[in-house]
């Protein structure tokens, strides 16, 4: 493997050593785990089912929500953290794919739910397993204990990060 994270941190070192380059390199680590878990492992997955990770995202997220797998959009790009322009893109083409549909809710006619089709429920039902066990795969380099405490820094470091104002 070629440690960039440590060659930046190494130069950095040298170029100015007042700083603290280690810090870089972690968090440098984190930034290439991301997007090497994203590139090789997800965006592939979903695309195998002529999904962009987004969609897959979307209807993971409302099967996910319990029966009958609906949610307003606002609760959808909200879960998602997304703008509400990248959530209508999303929904457009998963409507156009047959997987959600979107229609009133019945409790208040002016809402709009988005609820996944029989199709849809199908789909994400069939991909869950296979996601999961490529998540697995993806991570296999690291102990279950090893897991276990890098999710439990990982959940440290995200509250912290939330708390800063």
């Amino acid at each position: 493997m070629n440690d960039r994270a440590k060659l930046a941190s190494d130069q950095w070192e040298k170029e100015r050593p007042d700083i603290d380059s280690k810090i870089m390199a972690l968090v440098g680590r984190l930034l290439e785990a991301t997007s090497l878990i994203e590139r090789d492992w997800l965006y592939p997955l979903a695309s195998q089912f002529e999904l962009h990770q987004g969609e897959f995202d979307v209807i993971a997220t409302l099967r996910r929500s319990g029966e009958p797998y609906a949610l307003t959009p606002t609760a959808l790009y909200e879960s998602l953290m997304l703008s509400s322009g990248a959530m209508t893109s999303r929904l457009d083409r998963l409507e156009n794919k047959g997987l959600i549909e979107r229609g009133r809710a019945p409790e208040d006619r002016r809402s709009i739910l988005v609820k996944l089709t029989p199709a849809g429920l199908a789909l994400i039902d069939k991909i869950l397993p296979l996601h999961v066990a490529n998540e697995q795969q993806a991570l296999a380099a690291l102990s279950q204990a090893e897991q276990r405490q890098l999710d439990t820094l990982l959940t440290k470091l995200l509250t912290g990060l939330h708390n800063v104002p």
